[in-house]
């Protein structure tokens, strides 16, 4: 309609294969993560032994690995201006990740602050992530 993409077409147009990959490398992993601590939220690994329970620890981990994994290989195949934008956008997301995480440690051991899990840093990456494109726009020097 005037020369202008609908909807549909503008998102076609942003499926590159190195997207498609990634979206169906995430949907994976985070399928699998959901699994186990659907599992585990449930009660299907209550009674385990001490051993055990470190093994569920790493299991859940490794979904998390993987899709930190599936986005450094995005990062890496997509063209120099999306790659270089996510890479911009991952470190941003990262630094302020961690400045939060910290400074909410610090809160906990020098202000009472109630505990956060140690697990929460990633979401509150993603959160970042998501928060920091904006600035990972602009190019500085």
């Amino acid at each position: 309609m005037l020369g202008i993409p609908d909807i549909q077409e503008a998102h076609a147009m942003e499926q590159t294969p190195q997207a498609k990959t990634y979206i169906f490398r995430t949907m994976l992993f985070m399928a699998v993560y959901v699994l186990i601590n659907a599992g585990a939220i449930a009660g299907l690994m209550d009674g385990l032994a001490t051993p055990a329970r470190w093994v569920l620890a790493a299991l859940v981990s490794l979904p998390i690995a993987g899709q930190i994994w599936a986005t450094l290989v995005m990062i890496r195949d997509s063209d120099e201006f999306i790659g270089a934008f996510l890479a911009r956008q991952f470190i941003l997301a990262s630094g302020v990740a961690m400045a939060l995480f910290s400074a909410w440690g610090f809160a906990e051991s020098y202000a009472g602050a109630s505990h956060v899990p140690s697990w929460m840093i990633y979401p509150l990456f993603w959160a970042c992530f998501a928060l920091v494109a904006p600035f990972a726009r602009k190019v500085t020097k």
